[in-house]
């Protein structure tokens, strides 16, 4: 017999994350008490996760139009045209709080949800990367996380088949109780065929597509919207389990059945499950729907409404379809050996009815769960401005470079990105480790690169600036292989927003980044906001990812990574000597202090479309970051297995984090060529030194380019082994 469920109780209540005023507004909504079912459903439609009840206000602010946006934020993914027809469909999304107690499968799974992400709304992924924060090296738990998590990103994505062309691994104690795994995907379409998730018409079979429904993840968004306890190994179920061979079926499936024109709308079961891929084609649909879990496909006996409702079994698709195509339809799927099920269909009332055995587990008013959500404008303060660093002494400049070189933050992370599979399709055209990565667009000339930047500790000290230069990096590195920057997507990654002090750095770093976009012309299409980032009050650096896409229209004018020998280095923009909150200061001194570096929109404007347009005479180039003109020259020094001799001769000219830079390299007579158009243009030019030789010399001192070499490309596995 069917276990009865529950009573409702202000423990239960509150175990599912809904507070006393929402519980209230519940009661409202319904004149009566909840079931247990009906609990659970608005558990996981009004958890941060799902509803972005703390974040929805400031979302509005960013820019999210273009000329080239085919589908801004509201959707799977976002969508921008390259021109000829086709789109590029992506976004980036978190998988913290499941990477954190259940590593491998935890970012398996964050992999696996992107990746629907992208082919549910009709693109073929052609390209994954990923950003990554850890606790410091020394931590106990740091090395297992960084094992499991690059194990799990590799065993999905490389069993999956999409390269992995991008992104970043950092380490701070501030990440120690919570580490961050935000995965991005980026896929191929026809700009004329893309898939939303809007349910339409009345009557219309709503099915379930996919893979089986069991009791893993269930309760998985409301776990993923509270901050981590003691308590935290009771959560291990609620992290899902994978299977990458399942979802390449799926994904082959789905565009098969795309083709037939049985697909209405289509929408990912994600976080929340059937739950909230139900709600949200309903909502954005303006229809009811009627579920009978009698028909849902499970993997686990007697299963209640509750749980299957609440289940965030991967692999799983939902969608509304057109009943003259059905037979066409199902033979798809029976053709991939996947589960095809009418488990419903769309109504015209504003109701969302659960069925089981014949039994309503569940009847309420849809908008209510979706659009009309609860919404709050929490109460937030303005970081301080930080107080003036102060001052450090000369080191040399060769120890300073190689404490930089031996630090898991800036050493190669070519232990991580070697474990993932990045040529498989043929048409990866630069890896990682060498700035944006960059994906032929098959059959053409063009290409598209792809990049994950923040600097954490820029937004700490001073969210407008960090969140304006994060933007601004991402700029920079697209410009630098010569991309023209198209469009972002942002993973916002922060404390607990009930707390004011967390709140303004969200603010703070929202304004920036809006700002920012709109100034660069990198408009937000897509996005995940992660809240509750900490563990027993203490909270994760404020880490607002930005990943941007941008456009080659001919692939063979990539601007290179590599000098040659008696190449000129030459800086493109003004250096001040900037060192608050910079590498040289954590890495060799210990100090995080001084303000972040304040970001000239205008100035990376012009710089960036200057590069581009003079590309025809750099050989090199790389944007200027973290650790300043010294780490840039030694990373293009280390590209192109040649020495490097800067005439910079203190730490803030080598080691300086002004923004709105990049360091290029080209022969005598191009440089002549490059300070013409630079004067035309309004842009700063200087020459810094020259390539050749195989010794590093920078500040005085000198080092065989070999032993950095070695320092650099063995550290990070020395550290987290």
């Amino acid at each position: 017999m069917p276990l009865s469920e529950p009573q409702i109780t202000e423990d239960l209540i509150a175990s599912h994350g809904i507070n006393p005023e929402e519980y209230a507004r519940i009661l409202d909504l319904l004149g009566r008490v909840p079931s247990f079912t009906e609990l659970g459903i608005f558990s996981a439609m009004w958890n941060e996760h799902c509803s972005y009840k703390s974040s929805k206000k400031w979302l509005r602010t960013l820019p999210t139009t273009g000329p080239q946006v085919i589908c801004g934020p509201g959707e799977n993914a976002g969508v921008v045209d390259i021109g000829d027809g086709q789109a590029i469909v992506f976004k980036m999304e978190s998988h913290n709080h499941p990477s954190y107690i259940e590593p491998y499968q935890g970012a398996a799974t964050g992999m696996g949800g992107i990746l629907r992400d992208v082919f549910t709304m009709g693109a073929r992924p052609i390209a994954a990367m990923n950003s990554l924060s850890f606790g410091e090296k020394s931590h106990p738990k740091t090395s297992q996380l960084v094992h499991g998590v690059v194990a799990g990103i590799g065993g999905y994505g490389n069993c999956f088949g999409v390269p992995t062309v991008g992104g970043e691994v950092r380490f701070h104690a501030a990440y120690n109780g919570n580490c961050l795994v935000n995965a991005f995907a980026a896929g191929l379409a026809d700009a004329d065929a893309i898939f939303y998730s809007a349910a339409s018409g009345v009557g219309m079979p709503v099915v379930y597509l996919g893979a089986k429904t069991g009791r893993d993840g269930v309760g998985g968004a409301t776990m993923a919207s509270a901050e981590f306890d003691d308590t935290i190994e009771e959560k291990r179920p609620t992290v899902q389990v994978g299977d990458p061979f399942t979802e390449k079926c799926l994904m082959e499936a789905c565009l098969e059945l795309m083709q037939t024109g049985a697909v209405i709308s289509i929408q990912d079961m994600g976080a929340a499950g059937l739950t909230c891929s139900a709600v949200e084609m309903g909502d954005k649909g303006n229809l009811g729907i009627h579920l009978i879990l009698d028909q849902v496909p499970v993997r686990e006996n007697a299963m209640s409404a509750y749980e299957m409702m609440l289940s965030e079994s991967q692999e799983r698709m939902l969608m509304v379809l057109n009943p003259d195509r059905e037979d066409l339809a199902r033979a798809v799927f029976d053709k991939w050996d996947l589960d095809f099920a009418i488990v419903g269909h769309t109504i015209a009332e504003d109701r969302f009815l659960v069925e089981l055995n014949g039994e309503i587990k569940a009847d309420l008013p849809l908008k209510a769960l979706s659009g009309t959500a609860p919404e709050y404008d929490r109460p937030w303060v303005e970081t301080p401005a930080p107080e003036d660093m102060e001052p450090i002494p000369e080191v040399d400049a060769i120890d300073a470079l190689t404490a930089l070189l031996s630090s898991p933050n800036y050493a190669s992370k070519h232990w991580v990105y070697e474990q993932y599979d990045q040529s498989v399709m043929g048409d990866t055209i630069r890896t990682p480790g060498l700035g944006a990565g960059l994906v032929r667009i098959h059959g053409t000339n063009k290409a598209v690169a792809f990049t994950s930047d923040v600097t954490p500790r820029y937004v700490l000290a001073n969210p407008y600036e960090g969140g304006k230069q994060a933007v601004a990096e991402a700029y920079r590195n697209l410009s630098a292989v010569g991309a023209l920057p198209l469009a972002s997507t942002d993973n916002l990654n922060f404390g607990n927003p009930e707390k004011p002090q967390v709140m303004g750095q969200f603010v703070g770093a929202i304004r920036g980044i809006g700002e920012a976009c709109l100034a660069l012309d990198m408009p937000i299409v897509s996005g995940n906001v992660s809240l509750y980032n900490e563990t027993d009050g203490t909270a994760i650096l404020p880490t607002p990812t930005i990943g941007a896409i941008g456009l080659l229209e001919d692939a063979s004018q990539v601007i290179g990574t590599a000098p040659n020998a008696g190449d000129l280095g030459l800086v493109i923009g003004d250096s001040h000597g900037h060192l608050g909150q910079s590498a040289l200061l954590a890495e060799v001194f210990n100090r995080e202090d001084g303000d972040a570096p304040t970001v000239d929109l205008e100035a990376e404007r012009r710089h960036g479309e200057f590069l581009r347009a003079n590309r025809h005479l750099i050989t090199a180039a790389t944007d200027l970051s973290d650790g300043g003109l010294a780490m840039a020259a030694f990373e293009m020094a280390e590209a192109g297995d040649i020495g490097i001799t800067l005439d910079a001769a203190n730490m803030a000219e080598l080691f300086g984090e002004d923004q709105a830079r990049y360091l290029v390299s080209c022969i005598f007579d191009a440089a002549e060529g490059l300070f013409v158009a630079a004067a035309q243009a309004g842009v700063s030019i200087h020459a810094v030194g020259r390539f050749g030789g195989d010794k590093v010399r920078m500040g005085g001192s000198e080092a065989d380019l070999t032993v950095l070499r070695d320092l650099y490309r063995t550290s990070f596995a020395a550290s987290v082994t």
